[in-house]
């Protein structure tokens, strides 16, 4: 079942993750919607962030689930943008994305049934 998620970047320029290697880049409502639609289609970034743990053969595998038909769309409102993500992907898969993209320049501000 699809939800669709309603995600807040208060301030974009610090919507980075710890890790440059898997950190969002982008500059704009567009590009961070490509990214993170990116994330959620396909098992890149996921398989780019289990190679570097010390054990990855030990990595949950339900944390690299995708959804190929995911789709995010972004917008600029004043500083701050928003993103909404429709996905299959379970709430847990899709925060530890977001975590690893944006760190903790982010907020969940509601879910619905897609």
């Amino acid at each position: 079942m699809a939800v669709r998620y309603y995600i807040s970047l208060p301030d974009p320029s610090r919507a980075r993750g710890g890790d440059p290697a898997f950190s969002f880049d982008a500059h704009g409502a567009e590009e961070f919607a490509t990214q993170l639609q990116n994330a959620l289609r396909t098992s890149t970034l996921f398989d780019r962030w289990r190679d570097r743990q010390d054990e990855p053969d030990e990595v949950d595998p339900g944390l690299g689930v995708v959804d190929a038909g995911a789709t995010v769309s972004g917008q600029q409102d004043d500083l701050r943008i928003m993103l909404v993500a429709t996905s299959s992907i379970p709430g847990q898969v899709l925060k530890h994305r977001l975590r690893l993209l944006a760190g903790h320049g982010w907020e969940l501000r509601d879910v619905s049934a897609a």
